[in-house]
């Protein structure tokens, strides 16, 4: 109830500046690819053509690798998330990742479908694009979700799962950064779609970190720009409404592949007791907390939490 009234107050709040005027303090209008795709796809980024949009993936490391990893990120974040995990794997592996559809430079699905079971199809199309039979699949959050939804609907296609704070169950102490919030707020769907104020972008992304001071300017912008590609604001609206938390949660009991759970100890968006979940429910799964890390462990200390997937590989 605490969670609703804070929303319902925030909504106003936006409401009222709007009415007010104050929307020109927080227009911020779409950028196309081209104006983004300098500073945030220089090499070895490539743009592949898959379910009719030009998807933004990376394919790095030992190419003649029979069973490559292939990482997913999280809601609003990008591939670059996981550079840190790349720098470390890709002279031993090769490793794929990509710009999930409604989020970075790929951009929105043409069809507006964001269930966890058209993303499913779409990760299925993008490995048979590659020529890629067998994967370890690894993600964080809603990455993580949509990594054992593919090791569920796919088994013979997935190796092993790495889940990084991955969403799955329903979590009834999780709290939301401010900018999640808003965009559950259905009369506010429209207005989301033109405005985007960076210090809401600031405040969430502190709010992932288990220690806000290790988020630089440079990190924010990254998120910022790239929340403002054409069609991703509609787009993350669309995605909270129709995949929703904790849906389909009885299958992660049937996974059978080898798991790795990852989780940062401090992390408020899906709390470290959705890993112990994770842990009782997969057999044989090893869990690894880390003190002192939040949301994203793998962006906020990628050489700690880089070496337990090193040791699990």
């Amino acid at each position: 109830m605490k969670v609703v009234l804070k929303v319902m107050v925030v909504a106003l709040v936006v409401l009222a500046g709007v009415a007010v005027g104050g929307v020109a303090l927080v227009w911020e209008p779409d950028r196309t690819v081209a104006e983004l795709a300098p500073q945030w796809a220089p090499a070895p980024s490539q743009f592949v053509d898959v379910m009719g949009m030009q998807v933004h993936l990376r394919d790095e490391g030992v190419r003649d690798d029979p069973v490559p990893i292939l990482l997913l990120h999280g809601t609003s974040a990008s591939l670059h998330t996981w550079e840190g995990w790349v720098a470390a794997l890709k002279s031993e592996r090769r490793v794929i990742t990509l710009d999930l559809p409604g989020f970075g430079l790929t951009g929105p699905f043409p069809d507006n479908d964001y269930r966890v079971s058209h993303y499913v199809t779409f990760l299925t199309a993008v490995l048979d694009k590659l020529g890629v039979q067998r994967v370890v699949v690894g993600g964080n959050s809603f990455g993580g979700r949509l990594a054992w939804a593919l090791a569920s609907a796919q088994p013979a296609r997935v190796d092993k799962l790495i889940l990084v704070d991955a969403g799955g169950y329903p979590d009834p102490d999780a709290v939301m950064p401010i900018g999640f919030r808003l965009a559950q707020v259905p009369a506010l769907s429209g207005i989301i779609a033109k405005l985007l104020p960076r210090d809401v972008v600031d405040s969430s992304v502190r709010f992932a970190y288990g220690d806000p001071d290790k988020v630089s300017a440079d990190l924010v912008d990254r998120y910022f720009e790239l929340t403002l590609r054409a069609g991703n604001r509609v787009a993350v609206v669309e995605r909270f409404r129709q995949a929703k938390p904790g849906e389909d949660h009885e299958r992660i009991a049937d996974l059978k592949q080898p798991t790795l759970i990852l989780w940062g100890d401090r992390d408020r968006l899906i709390t470290p007791a959705m890993a112990q979940r994770f842990q009782q429910d997969i057999a044989g799964s090893e869990l690894v907390m880390f003190e002192g890390l939040g949301h994203v462990p793998h962006e906020e200390d990628p050489a700690a939490t880089v070496a337990r997937v090193k040791a699990f590989l």
